[in-house]
């Protein structure tokens, strides 16, 4: 009778171990990837803040969202041509740092990203097209139907836009891009995760409103005529 009460409370006890392990195991979190419905899904590791005034010429100093104070070293990422659209304090910023928060990897500057960008028609080159990058996720096409610019975010160091093709139906379609070159007039990205072959790139200019042609017409002032009336 004490051997069986023993050998109970033995499997007792490594039931609960066991139970113990899985809950510890489930309850981890991974820097990369978590599980969603039984399929591994990318996390966003994008850090997001505002440039503070430590900020130098290797040195960001951020203040994030969740009002830490970050100081992150330039260098790898200047090196790398990834610091996109210059740091300015109090400008917000989107930032992949090393898992130590001690440098920074990519650095963009959403001010800069926001705003109007075209680029010329490719089958009218006299007209331009091109995509509105707004506050708050909002994207919009600029003079073109084909495609529907619906709404954008930062993905890891990517821009990620959600549009919708003409003839498509209501169809989303996700496109995500790397990001070449983002400075006050200029905005290169080029696609991911296609073939070589299907890669595109896409080259824009901040929209700036075209002068007014002078006509050289002059109107007769009819100022004088009129008093005289």
């Amino acid at each position: 009778m004490k051997k069986t009460l023993f050998l109970v409370m033995v499997v007792a006890g490594i039931v609960m171990l066991g139970s113990c392990g899985g809950g510890k195991q489930q309850g981890g979190t991974d820097d990369t990837d978590s599980v969603e419905a039984g399929n591994l899904v990318p996390r966003d590791n994008t850090i997001y803040g505002l440039c503070s005034g430590g900020t130098a010429m290797n040195t960001l100093e951020m203040i994030t969202d969740n009002g830490d104070t970050l100081t992150l070293s330039l260098e790898k990422a200047q090196e790398a041509g990834k610091v996109f659209g210059g740091l300015q304090v109090a400008d917000r910023l989107a930032v992949i740092a090393d898992k130590d928060r001690k440098e920074a990897q990519i650095v963009i500057n959403l001010n800069t990203l926001m705003g109007d960008w075209v680029m010329p028609d490719p089958i009218d080159g006299s007209a331009e097209i091109g995509i509105r990058i707004k506050e708050g996720g909002v994207a919009e096409s600029i003079d073109q139907s084909t495609i529907i610019y619906r709404t954008w975010k930062i993905f890891n160091g990517d821009l990620e836009i959600l549009l919708v093709r003409e003839g498509g139906g209501d169809e989303q379609e996700e496109n995500r891009y790397e990001i070449l070159t983002l400075g006050p007039d200029t905005l290169a990205y080029r696609t991911i995760g296609k073939a070589r072959d299907e890669t595109e790139t896409f080259e824009y200019s901040r929209w700036k409103e075209k002068p007014q042609l002078d006509l050289g017409i002059e109107l007769e002032d009819t100022n004088d005529e009129f008093n005289k009336i």
